[in-house]
This record gives structure tokens, C-alpha cells and sequence, in this order.
């Protein structure tokens, strides 16, 4: 009895260690990794250049536009009234022809997105790096638009003319709006499509972007290399 007694005390010791230890190994491993300025940069990089190309093959392939409700171009707001006058008039065809055409040039035009978003990453500078790691779930998003909708909007927009005219888009709302413009006493609606459907393939573009950005932010398994791990693993971190 008297050896069990003596027993107990170095038992107590003994479980108060191990629980120690156990308790500052899982706390150690709960910390991730402290990335450096430079890993920062190339993982953030990494993780747009992952987004941004995988949106525009998206958006380029068939169907990426016009299969995809959220984003799908329909007739411009001030020419709605115009798409249900000729529907009226037994015009359906022009004007899922028009329809058709317009998203069938933004699928075209988002062909060549992916050169112009990358540029932009590669020139971000360190700090606009890391406000971006440890802003809102949308914080490269909003870079983007903030920085490159002017350029992109110059870039995409002979781009859109072209594909425009290839598709046939040009012309179908050519003669919807010169069908429109024969019916009496109503406002004339403007033939010119291409800046409207440069600005909705690009509206576009930021929408699955954003997509990407939130998946890459909340979805481990999106983090598909050991920097991107890193890095998100970090951030992670710094949010609670």
C-alpha cells in the first residue's frame, strides 16, 4: 500500500508532462510556416496567374459566355424595349441571332485576357502584394478593376470589334436596330454594339475572377502547390 502511495505523486508528474508536451507540439503545429516577403510575393502571383488563366479558358470556350446565366451579354438596357418591340413584330430569330453573336465575341475575346491580367500581376509591386494576401475575399479582384480596366477596355475593344464582325454580331444588330428604327414614333435605338460588349466581356471576366480568388481563399484543396500552402496557410492565420 505504502509503494502504491509513493507511486502517485511521480504518476501526477509523469501525466502533467506528457500533457505538456503533447499540448506544445500541437500548439507548434497549429502555427504555419512564416512565409518570407519575396514567398509572399510569388505565391499571391502564383495564385492570380492560376485564377486569372483559368477564368479566361473558361470564359473562351464554348458556351463560357452564353451558357453561363451570371454573365450571359443580352440586349443593352436602353435597347430591352427595342428587343421587345421586334419580338412582337414576329423578329425572334434577329434577335437570338443578336444574342447568340454577342456572347459567341466575348467567348472569342477572352481568348487574349490572359496575357493582359498576367502583365498587370507581374507588375505589382510588394506592398500591393500583401494588402491584397490579408485584404477582403475579394481584394485582388478589386486590384484589378481599380488598375487595369482602363487598359484592358482599350485592349479588349478592337479585339471585340474583330470577333464581333467575325461572328456576325455587328451586322444581326445592325438590322435590329434598323428594323427598330422603322417603326413610327419611337426613340432610335444606335447600331454601334462593340462598346457595350467590350465592357460586359470584361464585367465578365472580373466576375469569374472573383470566383477564382474566393475558391483559392476558403478551398485548401484549391492551393495546389506547396507555396500556394504556404502562403494561404499564413493568411489564414492572421484572419482570427
Amino acid at each position: 500500500m505504502k509503494t502504491s502511495l509513493t507511486l502517485i505523486p511521480s504518476l501526477v508528474i509523469f501525466i502533467t508532462l506528457s500533457s505538456y508536451i503533447t499540448l506544445n507540439r500541437t500548439s507548434k503545429a497549429a502555427q504555419p510556416d512564416i512565409p518570407s516577403t519575396l514567398e509572399i510575393g510569388n505565391g499571391l502571383k502564383q495564385a492570380l496567374q492560376q485564377g486569372t488563366s483559368k477564368s479566361s479558358d473558361q470564359l473562351s470556350a464554348v458556351n463560357g459566355f452564353f451558357g453561363n446565366a451570371a454573365i450571359k451579354i443580352l440586349f443593352p438596357p436602353q435597347a430591352q424595349k427595342a428587343e421587345k418591340t421586334l419580338r412582337g413584330l414576329g423578329l425572334n430569330k434577329l434577335c437570338d441571332n443578336v444574342i447568340l453573336s454577342l456572347n459567341r465575341a466575348a467567348e472569342d475575346a477572352a481568348k487574349q485576357a490572359k496575357p493582359i491580367f498576367i502583365d498587370a500581376i507581374r507588375h505589382m509591386s510588394l506592398q500591393d502584394v500583401t494588402n491584397i494576401l490579408m485584404g477582403p475575399k475579394d481584394a485582388a479582384t478589386q486590384y484589378f478593376k481599380r488598375t487595369t480596366s482602363a487598359q484592358l477596355f482599350l485592349a479588349f475593344k478592337p479585339v471585340i470589334q474583330n470577333s464581333l464582325n467575325k461572328v456576325g454580331a455587328t451586322k444581326y444588330y445592325g438590322d435590329a436596330a434598323n428594323e427598330y428604327n422603322k417603326v413610327p414614333f419611337v426613340s432610335k435605338m444606335n447600331p454601334d454594339i462593340s462598346s457595350y460588349a467590350t465592357q460586359k466581356a470584361i464585367d465578365g471576366l472580373f466576375y469569374e475572377i472573383a470566383l477564382e480568388e474566393l475558391n483559392i481563399r476558403k478551398n485548401i484543396s484549391a492551393r495546389t502547390t506547396p507555396l500556394l500552402q504556404k502562403v494561404f496557410a499564413f493568411a489564414d492565420s492572421q484572419q482570427h
